[in-house]
């Protein structure tokens, strides 16, 4: 399958490929770059191979003009996840749930002050869900304006707890600017959170069930 998806890369994208020193990291760029052309050709209607990126100031990805699709991707564990929409910047973010002996000090440090005390109020078998959630809602928030490690992740608030509604509380204070903006949890599995965020009103929202790899090869016509 590797060996598939490779042969559709762009040059770029193999030679970038070829410097991961690890294999699974090699092989987890392949598949990702490889599925994320081959979902895009399906919305297109185009080949694959004949997708032509461009990258923002940060190296977000984007499609060369005319950009019919707004697309982001995240990884995390054996997860992939793309989000498409129309119109609209986006971003994603897929983490997979797992225990951090140190979460309390890396909520005090790239959380905002009521993210972090809200987080420790919570009962203790909520606050690693918790964490999780918060942390996909604002990488997501990141992702979507494209500017990357250059925006805080304690400079705007989102909600956090389990159960309820994500949404923005503020945007760098500005309560007003957080409401043009909607936030979106992915129910994709119990091991993992998700959250899209995109600049807009609140859209419809479709989560399609998980493909496997000889599914995505006959998606794009890529034989087995």
């Amino acid at each position: 399958m590797t060996e598939q998806l490779e042969s559709i890369l762009a040059p770029d994208e193999k030679a970038r490929a070829a410097r991961f020193r690890f294999e699974h990291l090699r092989h987890s760029f392949i598949l990702a770059h490889g599925a994320l052309r081959v979902l895009l050709g399906c919305y297109l209607d185009v080949s694959p191979v004949s997708i032509q990126f461009q990258y923002g100031p940060k190296g977000k990805p984007s499609l060369g003009a005319p950009a019919y699709v707004n697309f982001n991707a995240s990884h995390s564990g054996g997860l992939v996840v793309f989000a498409f929409t129309r119109g609209c910047e986006l971003g994603v973010d897929v983490e997979q749930i797992r225990p951090l002996p140190d979460m309390q000090d890396i909520a005090a440090r790239f959380f905002c002050p009521e993210e972090a005390e809200e987080l420790m109020s919570l009962p203790t078998d909520l606050r690693k869900q918790a964490f999780f959630l918060c942390w996909t809602r604002k990488e997501a928030y990141v992702k979507a304006i494209g500017d990357g490690l250059s925006v805080a992740l304690d400079s705007f608030q989102v909600t956090l707890r389990p159960g309820e509604p994500a949404n923005f509380v503020h945007l760098a204070r500005d309560v007003n600017a957080a409401k043009a903006w909607a936030l979106h949890d992915l129910q994709l599995n119990s091991n993992y959170a998700a959250a899209v965020a995109y600049c807009d009103m609140q859209r419809p929202l479709h989560v399609l069930p998980p493909i496997g790899p000889a599914d995505l090869l006959a998606l794009g016509n890529l034989g087995t």
